[in-house]
């Protein structure tokens, strides 16, 4: 059996910006991808705190430091200064179960980590 888990959680951060006009995707603070173990183009579920919003969209690196930038169709979504949650998921097997630990970044009010938590 194999089930789908959370993989990485980046908890509340602030959209800094948004381009309409770009093709699409989630610009995101580099050090936060790396973090967190996303990669250029992942899958991620965007939760939108301020406004209730949900929507999967990819993640590209920003060089910008605690850039957050809705990109594409996204920016219809949210509004700079509101707060997301950015989940990533994937299948373990039982085995990899065993030693499983989703990872869980949060953030400073800049969107600078202040604190990396592995859950069980």
């Amino acid at each position: 059996m194999v089930r789908f888990m959370l993989k990485a959680k980046i908890h509340r951060v602030r959209v800094t910006s948004k381009d309409l006009n770009y093709e699409g995707s989630l610009s995101l603070d580099e050090e936060l991808m790396e973090l967190s173990g996303l990669l250029p183009f992942e899958r991620v579920e965007v939760y939108n705190i301020t406004n209730g919003n949900r929507f999967s969209t990819y993640v590209i690196p920003s060089k910008v430091k605690g850039e957050v930038c809705l990109n594409g169709a996204s920016a219809r979504l949210g509004e700079v200064g509101d707060l997301l949650i950015i989940t990533s998921y994937a299948l373990y097997t039982e085995e990899e179960l065993k030693n499983y630990e989703p990872r869980i970044i949060l953030v400073d009010e800049k969107n600078r980590p202040k604190l990396k938590v592995a859950q069980t």
